[in-house]
């Protein structure tokens, strides 16, 4: 379908199938709609904003912001066409654009016109020398390339022959999706021998729903695993070992939009172990038997405290030295009590 307009004017076109937004023509120039959709192209037709009030007058079975149907038919959203007046026009991107997509402007002139001398800018700055061509190209574009776009141009034999500017058209480049957050369940402090689960935490934008993306894991720079599908990773036993710096990283199959998360530390807590030991009743101790020695460092305290430790030793030295005490005296008692027995005399009474 071509078209030649005039005057600058709004209309509304709806094609099955396909997904279309706002566009600009110079007035005087021609541009070819097409319809594009996985639907069979062979009763497929575009309608003016006229043609579709009658088309509405019909039974409508199905309407929503997205599309509707009319008598078995599946419609797009609306194309909105400027038609401009001006020299000069620059055109944009017909549809949104993400992270990672190519962005393409067109410098055109009243009825195609030659140029020369052609500019592309951004926020009001060149981006280049002039030139004869009259397309700009940005292979990935990023967030940072957003801005306000404009061109422009000399006519090179018709037209007026000075310097003609374009008004300028805000390009918006939208995030394709936000930088992963990696979370470490049930804790990022696990018990020793409990299991991990890391989670590289991200969504893609819902106009962009049907992308994928791969994900890898890092530990303390070095890859655990490499672009896969799945955005978790499992470590079913954790020890020591695994404490560390771990991020992860999110990127689209083509790996022209790829996002790293910040780190996280994982802290593995080791088993508490039990001093407390069983031990069966003590059996009398002999007061004739040699105390033992005392220990170089008593059971539950450490060296750590100087003042402590010098304390107890001077307390197990007291102790053995009572003890020593204790067994001359059993002695003496013992010798005491074979003269105390009966029929022992002393030789001094005979």
């Amino acid at each position: 379908m071509k078209l030649s307009c005039v005057l600058m004017t709004w209309a509304l076109y709806v094609c099955p199938a396909v997904l279309l937004a706002t566009q600009m023509l110079p007035a005087a120039s021609s541009e070819t709609l097409k319809c594009e959709g996985p639907f069979s192209m062979d009763q497929s037709s575009c309608h003016t904003e006229e043609e579709e009030e009658e088309e509405e007058a019909a039974d409508v079975t199905h309407s929503s912001d997205t599309d509707f149907q009319v008598k078995g038919y599946k419609f797009s959203k609306p194309f909105h066409l400027i038609v401009s007046y001006d020299w000069l026009i620059l055109q944009g991107p017909a549809t949104s654009i993400f992270e990672g997509d190519p962005l393409v402007l067109h410098c055109r002139a009243w009825q195609d016109w030659p140029l020369t001398q052609v500019i592309f800018y951004r926020d009001g700055s060149a981006l280049g020398p002039p030139g004869p061509k009259r397309e700009f190209s940005i292979n990935v574009v990023q967030r940072s390339d957003s801005g306000q776009y404009h061109c422009s141009g000399i006519f090179r034999s018709s037209g007026p022959g000075s310097r003609e500017t374009a008004s300028p058209v805000a390009i918006t480049v939208q995030e394709l999706f936000p930088s992963p957050v990696l979370k470490a369940l049930p804790s990022s402090e696990p018990q020793e021998g409990g299991s991990v689960t890391l989670s590289c935490q991200t969504k893609l934008s819902l106009q962009r729903s049907a992308s994928r993306l791969l994900f890898s894991f890092y530990k303390d720079g070095r890859p655990l695993s490499i672009r896969g599908v799945s955005s978790e990773l499992q470590i079913p036993k954790a020890s020591e070992e695994h404490s560390g710096s771990y991020w992860c990283e999110a990127a689209t199959e083509d790996r022209q939009v790829w996002k790293q998360s910040p780190q996280l530390e994982i802290r593995v807590q080791a088993l508490q172990k039990s001093t407390a030991s069983e031990t069966s009743p003590a059996e009398p101790a002999d007061p004739l038997a040699p105390p033992p020695a005392p220990s170089a460092e008593p059971l539950g305290f450490s060296s750590a405290d100087p003042h402590l430790y010098h304390q107890i030793r001077l307390l197990l030295k007291q102790m053995q030295d009572v003890k020593v005490l204790l067994g001359h005296l059993v002695m003496e008692l013992r010798d005491l009590t074979v003269y105390l027995k009966p029929g022992v005399t002393n030789a001094a009474d005979k």
